[in-house]
């Protein structure tokens, strides 16, 4: 039903939707996807043309919002408590029962919408579950969507957005190193804007 409905927005809209790299998904392979944020729009992108399954990790605030919370939390969406760094840990750990046989999380590191092609500085959080849970790291690059999704409320234009799905990074290669994962995924969703 999901992609249906973020297909069919797309449609109205309407924007002509490009992915790239669908041969670096490996079949039944579980990941920590990280992908860049522009605008709201985003998720349409995401839920109508990415092709595995995946769980979202979102701001507990979304819970409240009529509708869209309660069919995130029935279809599996993880939320986040961001008022404390254990608060946020502590709802990461709830991915970790979610992320059996193919499935993956999608994090976006940054938090928050750019509103633009430029990134925000990414927190830790998507690279700790990744050390922790042993899993690889699948970067893809949100392309044009704040050309499709402008500021203001419901202005939104017609237009041509995409993703790109970037060769995996192998996540014990870094061994541990945090900061070093983060920079190498950060320089690899640059490389497409």
């Amino acid at each position: 039903m999901g992609k249906c409905w973020a297909r069919v927005t797309c449609w109205i809209t309407p924007i002509r939707v490009f992915v790239t790299g669908n041969e670096n998904i490996k079949k039944n392979k579980s990941y920590i996807i990280v992908s860049n944020h522009q605008t709201g729009f985003d998720i349409f992108l995401l839920y109508g043309y990415f092709p595995i399954d995946f769980r979202w990790i979102m701001k507990k605030e979304l819970r409240k919002l009529p509708f869209i919370g309660f069919a995130s939390e029935k279809v599996g969406h993880i939320f986040i408590d961001r008022s404390s760094p254990r608060a946020a840990m502590q709802s990461l750990s709830e991915a970790k029962k979610k992320l059996v046989n193919g499935n993956s999380v999608l994090i976006f590191p940054e938090g928050t919408r750019s509103r633009n092609k430029e990134m925000r500085p990414f927190k830790k959080g998507a690279f700790k579950l990744a050390f922790e849970l042993g899993l690889d790291i699948l970067p893809v690059t949100i392309k044009e969507s704040y050309n499709i999704k402008r500021e203001g409320f419901m202005n939104i234009v017609p237009g041509r957005a995409g993703l790109v799905i970037h060769p995996m990074i192998d996540t014990a290669s870094y061994n541990g190193d945090i900061d070093g994962l983060m920079a190498k995924t950060r320089d690899v969703l640059g490389s497409a804007l």
